[in-house]
């Protein structure tokens, strides 16, 4: 029987395993891909917005080459952190069940099973991508993650989406060789919280047609050699050869509901938790992270939801 089983092995959910390790409690994290794997599906050359310091957990200093560190050095880092603390994580491991009992939860994995009698929920959200839902989505052309543009170079490119994914998209993959980089926004603008120094060079672009952009329009339909997309103007037929949907992602909503976590009746499905324990209206339940905000994912980051882990973990502890 273990005191709390941690669903997540990103950089919150082994937050929580240091403070487990801590508190000397008996603790799993599990994950059903690899170690931060949110932060591993991260374009190759991408770069953080923050400094290393606030991506720190665990008292491990993070060192990297500039102010701003890259994937690879966070990568590298928590690979680090894991080692440090000896972490109990088991990887590739998905959660298929769990099942409550009175004083605790059982859990089966597609590799065993496990009890805990207290379970915390940091699962992130960027394993969930919002779908296009729209006939052709499942075509291996459409691609809701990007990682480099070198396999789009000759290509004709639709990207889907106007926030810093797809604006990144946009001019990464047109600088390096794509035929034609052509953006389907559906609303009326390119978002206000694309990166400063982004906003101004992909507004040039699209001011000067290297980058052509639909405003106000939606996809309708893909097919393995056109996308053919909807504005307030009229019906689009465009050749194509692949789709970049950078349409966000979303939190597993699904593993919630299943816990019996309530939600707050707000446009963003926030979940119901204590603030000042992270227990969600479920006894033994707590909540880590970027979950925390439901559809809201730009409210927690690494930075600022690291702090859920000492105080989820120092609740649990005083309860065993």
């Amino acid at each position: 029987m273990l005191d709390v089983i941690i669903i997540g092995a990103g950089p919150i959910g082994l937050a929580c395993g240091i403070e487990a390790e801590k508190k000397k409690a008996r603790y799993l994290i599990l994950d059903k891909g690899t170690l931060v794997n949110s932060l591993y599906n991260y374009p190759l050359n991408m770069t953080f917005f923050s400094t290393s310091d606030k991506l720190e957990i665990g008292n491990v200093p993070f060192i990297s080459h500039n102010a701003k560190p890259t994937r690879s050095e966070a990568l590298e880092y928590y690979r680090r952190v894991a080692s440090s603390w000896k972490l109990n994580v088991k990887l590739y491991e998905e959660i298929t069940t769990i099942d409550q009992h009175k004083s605790f939860f059982k859990v089966s994995t597609s590799k065993s099973r496990y009890s805990a009698k207290n379970i915390v929920i940091a699962t992130g959200f960027y394993d969930r991508p919002f779908l296009l839902n729209v006939p052709g989505e499942e075509l291996p052309k459409v691609k809701h993650y990007y990682s480099e543009p070198h396999p789009y170079f000759g290509m004709e490119i639709a990207v889907v989406g106007s926030a810093n994914s797809a604006v990144d998209v946009a001019l990464e993959t047109y600088r390096k060789g794509a035929k034609k980089v052509t953006m389907i926004i559906r609303e009326k603008t390119i978002g206000d919280n694309v990166k400063y120094w982004a906003r101004p060079d992909i507004l040039n672009r699209i001011e000067e047609g290297s980058i052509r952009a639909f405003f106000e329009a939606e996809i309708t339909k893909i097919t393995p050699t056109h996308v053919f997309f909807r504005d307030k103007k009229s019906m689009h037929e465009l050749p194509n050869d692949f789709v970049l949907a950078m349409t966000g992602y979303e939190p597993n909503f699904e593993l919630l509901e299943s816990l019996g976590v309530q939600f707050h009746n707000d446009e963003f499905k926030t979940p119901v938790y204590n603030a000042d324990s992270m227990e969600s209206n479920v006894e033994g339940v707590y909540l880590a992270g970027v979950v925390c905000g439901g559809y809201k994912t730009n409210k927690w980051f690494i930075e600022n939801s690291r702090e859920h882990a000492p105080i989820a973990i120092t609740h649990i502890a005083s309860k065993l």
